[in-house]
């Protein structure tokens, strides 16, 4: 039998504070939010390890990312109590429940139903109560919670995500992976009035969400 609890004080020691996620706000709630709820039934074991793990397979294929990388991804946002969050390709909720824990009001997107309804009934189940979970196509975000102060892409992309940029609030930041293979890196936006800067963090890799995939293009 896994003890969870002391699982995940491992996690936090062993894969967080030694990969610069130093935020103490953010290591309490990590440490105090039930990964093992977020995974596919009968796969608890795994909540813990420190890689991606599949979280749906059906016709959505969605993963939970590494903790290392949430943790970094996360941090990056600088999160504070009251913030409008929107998590995008939320899978089954658990970054979801970490922005929960730090007091944001999160919006979760999922594109699927099915996946939208086992989210929900995971944040219920770790008492994450101040999270709306919606369905839509990830690309166009939510409009209808915008501005957002924080927007987190649960995945890598290729292209820039402009209709998600478009619902930052003014400062807002929006952090996903970007790019695939060893070109892909930890991104971070900042909108400023009607520009948005882009700042490459640190090396990453996350399995690429297919509305954010480059089309190749017509030659001739």
């Amino acid at each position: 039998m896994v003890d969870f609890a002391q699982a995940r004080r491992i996690m936090v020691d062993g894969q967080l504070r030694t990969f610069d996620v130093n935020d103490i706000p953010l290591l309490d709630a990590i440490d105090s939010v039930p990964r093992e709820l977020f995974v596919l039934p009968g796969r608890e074991e795994l909540a813990y390890i420190d890689q991606d793990v599949l979280v749906s397979d059906g016709p959505e294929r969605r993963y939970m990312l590494s903790p290392m990388i949430l943790g970094r991804l996360v941090q990056a946002l600088g999160i504070d109590a009251g913030d409008r969050v929107l998590d995008v390709a939320c899978g089954r909720g658990y970054a979801s429940a970490v922005f929960s824990e730090l007091g944001a009001q999160v919006t979760a997107l999922e594109a699927d139903d099915t996946l939208a309804g086992a989210a929900r009934q995971s944040l219920s189940a770790a008492g994450a109560g101040n999270v709306t979970v919606v369905t839509g196509p990830l690309e166009q975000g939510h409009a209808g919670n915008a501005p957002y102060d924080a927007i987190l892409i649960n995945g890598a992309v290729e292209v820039r995500p402009e209709a998600l940029l478009q619902q930052l609030a003014e400062g807002g930041r929006l952090a996903c992976v970007k790019g695939r293979g060893r070109a892909a890196r930890a991104t971070l936006y900042v909108r400023t009035g009607d520009a948005v800067g882009e700042r490459a963090l640190f090396e990453a890799a996350a399995p690429l969400l297919a509305p954010f995939v480059q089309v190749p293009g017509f030659t001739f």
